[in-house]
């Protein structure tokens, strides 16, 4: 490790709820840990986690199977599991291989991607050893406000024991009514954009290139996320109709909402509607957009790692005012793009309309916006903070 190197090696065992290949905001994040702490010759580690169905980078996983494997040379435990309440997965099999992991590889350091309740209860009893142990706070259980307040007594034990309380940005920590009162606990680790994903190949470049002329005259804005209510996209279909036949309005992802969505937006030609997007395509479109659209609406985004990702592009942004949301630490509103009443479709448009009519200002806005990325939320930044993060328990 880059305070020197030591004789004893260090274990480290995450609990995450999933891990690749599913993909989410958490998993991502627990990936990116294990890959940063891969760099270190003095630590082992393992991953804990449900198991689901996925399939991506040619590995495939089953929801109801218990099994052991291997992600990026680091050992995956996943427990299957045999229902869901409330987006919680319940599993028979995780008392038995926690026990087995947390006595057989004996970890001296646990991190706890937080929320998850029901590996909680098992895992309490054995942060009573001598463990350093790390909360990485993701987000407050919002969306679920019974279970909220049901597990509001164990919320309170994992802080109590936690020897750091790491959280995305500042303002989710000013704006948690848990961590606000634990700031000395508090560590801030920003999530990263992930730089291999995002490289422009030649390929690529020419994609983006016929994306870009296929309508050259006008504004392409592009948006890219799960249709879920969280993301606000209909906040954004919801603008469309303010604006003049001079934009053209990308959407890619797929959810719960999208025929919703698609049905809202049936009478706008403006708005093109692109289902899954490849890496490569995701890439194009962020390449070509004049402006990054992020209409996320809740603290269920804690911090917006596509919004970092457009802003790597150069890309002028405009969010929503999200309170506690590390959204707006991530977009600086009149620094980097626009910030706009949380919900104010309206409003939303008329940013949109100032950037399109400003083309000094969508340069001067994407040229700071990717600065901020290369400054803070990048790979390598990412992995010296986690290091310096595992150092200083040690």
């Amino acid at each position: 490790m880059k305070g020197g190197k030591r004789t004893v090696t260090t274990k480290v065992l995450q609990i995450s709820k999933y891990y690749y290949p599913f993909i989410g905001g958490t998993e991502q994040v627990a990936r990116d840990i294990a890959n940063a702490l891969k760099s270190c010759d003095d630590i082992e580690q393992k991953i804990f986690c449900f198991n689901e169905d996925a399939s991506a980078g040619g590995i495939t996983t089953k929801k109801n199977e218990t099994v052991v494997d291997t992600v990026d040379g680091v050992e995956v435990i996943r427990c299957g599991y045999v229902a869901k309440v409330s987006s919680q997965s319940i599993s028979t099999t995780v008392p038995a291989q926690l026990k087995k992991v947390m006595d057989e590889f004996k970890p001296d350091v646990v991190i706890l991607h937080y929320p998850n309740p029901y590996v909680s209860a098992f895992l309490m009893k054995y942060l009573k050893r001598d463990i350093k142990f790390v909360l990485y706070w993701h987000l407050d259980i919002t969306k679920q406000k019974i279970l909220g307040k049901l597990f509001e007594s164990q919320t309170n034990k994992l802080l109590e024991r936690a020897d750091v309380v790491v959280a995305t940005s500042p303002n989710y920590i000013d704006g948690s009514p848990y961590l606000c009162k634990l700031k000395s606990k508090c560590v801030v680790i920003h999530n990263c954009i992930s730089d291999s994903r995002l490289i422009v190949t030649d390929e690529i470049e020419v994609r983006a290139v016929e994306i870009k002329e296929q309508d050259a005259e006008k504004t392409l804005c592009f948006a890219c996320g799960r249709h879920v209510p969280y993301k606000g996209i209909t906040y954004l279909v919801q603008a469309s109709r303010y604006l003049p036949d001079s934009f053209e309005i990308c959407i890619g992802g797929k959810g719960e909402l999208t025929e919703q969505l698609k049905k809202e937006a049936a009478d706008d030609p403006k708005i093109q509607f692109l289902g899954r997007v490849s890496d490569a395509d995701l890439v194009a479109y962020m390449k070509a957009c004049d402006i990054f659209c992020f209409p996320s609406i809740t603290k269920n985004e804690a911090f917006g790692i596509a919004l970092a990702e457009g802003m790597y592009f150069g890309k002028p942004t405009v969010t929503f005012t999200i309170p506690g949301s590390g959204v707006n630490y991530v977009n600086l509103d009149g620094v980097t793009g626009i910030e706009c009443p949380n919900g104010d479709s309206k409003a939303y448009a008329e940013a949109l309309m100032k950037l399109a009519n400003d083309a000094e200002l969508r340069k001067q806005y994407g040229q700071n916006a990717r600065q901020r990325v290369l400054d803070n939320f990048t790979s390598e930044q990412f992995r010296k903070n986690v290091i310096w993060l595992i150092e200083s328990l040690i």
